[in-house]
């Protein structure tokens, strides 16, 4: 295996490569720690520096001993200060060893399963139709496999999740429908199997098992996708239209599952990855780190202007998988030509965009249309009404932090205002920001005791009445007697006769400006100041 096709399968989730002065065609034939007691060094092997600081002398020291016994490559941990860094390169250069790095979010020991797991698996002949695939192409080695067995595939982790499918035209069976609609197989299905003791015989064996057709559930055959002792997931084939599988199904399922395995390795370090840039970005959106350092493992370019939106259904996150919800938003960002990076916080999604328009107007109107797609977009996929509160554009990701505070402050507008409005900037919906700011600043305020809202809330409780709740109709729709009976679907008589309750019980006078802004104030601070009525 080169050093090439190692980092393909294995992904800069787990390795960074920093230099290669040997060229990626540099043969990998083993991958090896370093143990201090006995410094042996092996050729063609990747050497893993634990504990050995990158900044060092002792760090060159190890890397010129590794070229001198024709190692492929000296693996660091994920510290590496710049001067570190250019100490280790002249050294690279010198011994024609390549210098790579762990990255942060990945353990030695999970590098070391990784790496061993890698080698194992490019052993394994590819299938005839997809020696073309990407590394970590699901979708297409399910396809090219459906194409070879004559039936339906779907590749699956350990946990029974489905992680691609192929897509076959024809009619499929109740079972593999509800697995691909739910991306999973049916737990009721998984628990008969289970107890069955069927998934112990499919992860211990390299055979294909196979399951009689019985009444509407076609034949299927399965077989585990393991790399170097690690089971990764498993194959699964479904024969369709009554059609019988190919003769040699199993054959060409034991060869796809070897092939599968390097396939499987790429899409777990490239969710690894998916993940760091999903950490970095939560660092910027709450201020916290380097913006430089940051900004490389989010993939966004530090100084470019930037913006953030604030996504949400209701008064909380969208009714869907929030996985697949952040694919969707982060996609949606791409084909308007921007990168993205989606996080789920606190009952919402964040979207921080980068690759805006360096003039703010223009920049400002990008933002503008891309919250209005998405507001039209989502609620299908969110199966609910979705908002979009946009974030004030900012020259650089040092202020994501503010954009982040604006967006999510316009979101909290929109959602407290309702209405038809969807989308907005806190300049959009300045009033409804106005009154959250005014009740948030009034929450630490001790009101004088027996203020008429508390009155009629005492006697509510006592009572069970509802003169807390015919006030605030009553105010919030400007005194508007038939208005406010709509609103509480009483008569007018009845509300007129709660409103000579609700001064009897409370002196409150109606036509004095201040006491109405007072109990209009009491109120909203009683609402959490959500205005809900």
């Amino acid at each position: 295996m080169t050093l090439e096709q190692l980092l393909a399968v294995v992904g800069s989730g787990a390795l960074e490569l920093d230099a290669a002065p040997g060229g990626l065609a540099a043969a990998v034939t083993g991958v090896a720690v370093l143990d201090v007691l006995d410094p042996g060094i092996r050729p063609r092997e990747l050497l893993l520096a634990v504990g050995v600081d990158a900044g060092s002398a002792h760090a060159v020291d190890v890397l010129r001993r590794a070229g001198e016994a024709g190692a492929a490559g000296v693996v660091f941990g994920p510290d590496r200060p710049a001067p570190a860094a250019a100490a280790l390169r002249a050294a690279a250069r010198e011994c024609g060893t390549a210098v790579l790095f762990r990255t942060a979010w990945c353990s030695w020991a999970q590098l070391v399963g990784v790496v061993r797991a890698g080698l194992a698996a490019a052993g394994a002949p590819p299938l005839p139709v997809a020696r073309d695939l990407a590394p970590g192409d699901l979708d297409g080695l399910a396809d090219a496999v459906a194409a070879l067995v004559g039936g339906a595939v779907t590749i699956e982790d350990t946990e029974s999740r489905v992680l691609a499918y192929s897509s076959t035209e024809e009619n499929v069976d109740d079972i593999r429908r509800l697995t691909i609609l739910g991306r999973r197989v049916p737990p009721g299905r998984v628990a008969a199997m289970r107890e069955a003791g069927f998934f112990g015989a499919l992860w211990g064996t390299d055979d294909v098992l196979y399951r009689r057709a019985q009444g509407e559930d076609p034949e299927r055959l399965v077989c585990a996708v393991r790399a170097g002792g690690e089971v990764l997931g498993s194959l699964w084939v479904a024969a369709v239209a009554g059609r019988p599988l190919s003769p040699d199904a199993s054959g060409v399922l034991r060869t796809a599952a070897r092939t599968a395995a390097a396939h499987l390795l790429h899409h777990r370090t490239r969710r690894a990855g998916s993940r760091l840039a999903e950490d970095a970005a939560r660092a910027l959106l709450e201020g916290r780190g380097s913006p430089e350092v940051l900004a490389e493992r989010a993939e966004l370019a530090v100084d470019e202007p930037c913006a953030v939106l604030a996504v949400g259904a209701g008064s909380g996150v969208p009714d869907a998988d929030p996985a697949r919800l952040q694919a969707l938003l982060t996609l949606h960002c791409a084909a308007f030509g921007h990168r993205a990076v989606a996080v789920p916080a606190g009952g919402r999604l964040l979207v921080l965009v980068g690759a805006l328009d360096p003039d703010p107007h223009r920049a400002g109107a990008q933002v503008a249309r891309l919250g209005e797609s998405l507001a039209a977009q989502l609620p299908a996929a969110a199966g609910a009404p979705t908002r979009v509160g946009l974030g004030d554009v900012v020259p650089g990701l040092a202020g994501a932090a503010e954009s982040r505070r604006s967006a999510e402050l316009a979101l909290r507008a929109l959602t407290r205002a309702g209405g038809a409005r969807t989308v907005g900037r806190t300049a959009d919906v300045a009033d409804t920001v106005g009154m959250m700011q005014v009740v948030d600043a009034l929450r630490d305020v001790t009101l004088a005791p027996g203020t008429s809202v508390a009155r009629l809330a005492a006697s509510d409780e006592r009572g069970g009445g509802r003169l807390v709740e015919t006030l605030r109709a009553y105010l919030d729709h400007f005194g508007d007697v038939p208005a406010a009976s709509r609103a509480l679907a009483v008569h007018r008589n009845t509300l007129h006769y709660r409103l000579r309750r609700i001064t009897e019980v409370s002196g409150l006078d109606l036509a004095d400006p201040d006491a109405r802004l007072l109990a209009q104030l009491e109120l909203r601070l009683r609402d959490g100041g959500t205005g809900r009525r």
